[in-house]
């Protein structure tokens, strides 16, 4: 086996693992904890408590599924990402993209299947610095998500490749 067909293996293994973790961790807020209705909520730390939300929406709670046929078009498009992150990730050579997408696509499938479910997604992590919110109110498929997407950003932004006419090194005349 190839290092690359190893770390694409490896980078499913990292999203199977983002997926059990999520919903694990939902299943023990609401189960274990009970924070079962939205607006529950549980004090832990003076900037991070617990507070159960349904969120109906996409990032940042855009598109809003406020019927049937919402939720499923939800689904459907979701998993179609997913599906795009899935073969992304088989054709990515970079290791830390190979991991970034894997980040991604856990956390996608995490959030589809609250979605599939329960008709939204499970949020409870509720950052703050007194009324100061930088982030609504998310779980661990989110976080991983955006982590995912910002070491992308971050690689495509910070490790350009330079064309090869630029790389070769020039004769000095």
């Amino acid at each position: 086996m190839t290092f690359t067909a190893r770390v694409r293996l490896i980078g499913i293994g990292i999203a199977l693992s983002i997926f059990a973790v999520d919903q694990k961790v939902k299943s023990y807020v609401v189960e274990t904890l009970g924070l079962k209705n939205r607006g529950d909520h549980l004090d832990l730390l003076p900037f991070f408590d617990l507070t159960r939300e349904n969120n109906y929406g996409i990032s940042l709670g855009m598109l809003e599924a406020n019927s049937a046929e919402m939720r499923w078009l939800l689904v459907a498009l979701t998993g179609a990402i997913a599906l795009f992150v899935f073969i992304w990730m088989l054709r990515e050579k970079a290791a830390a993209d190979i991991a970034a997408l894997s980040l991604i696509l856990g956390g996608a499938l995490g959030n589809i299947r609250d979605r599939y479910t329960f008709g939204y997604v499970i949020d409870y992590a509720d950052l703050h610095f007194g009324d100061f919110r930088p982030f609504l109110i998310f779980n661990v498929a989110d976080a991983a998500i955006t982590i995912g997407v910002l070491i992308i950003l971050a690689r495509s932004l910070l490790s350009r490749e330079k064309p090869e006419a630029e790389a070769e090194v020039r004769p000095e005349s």
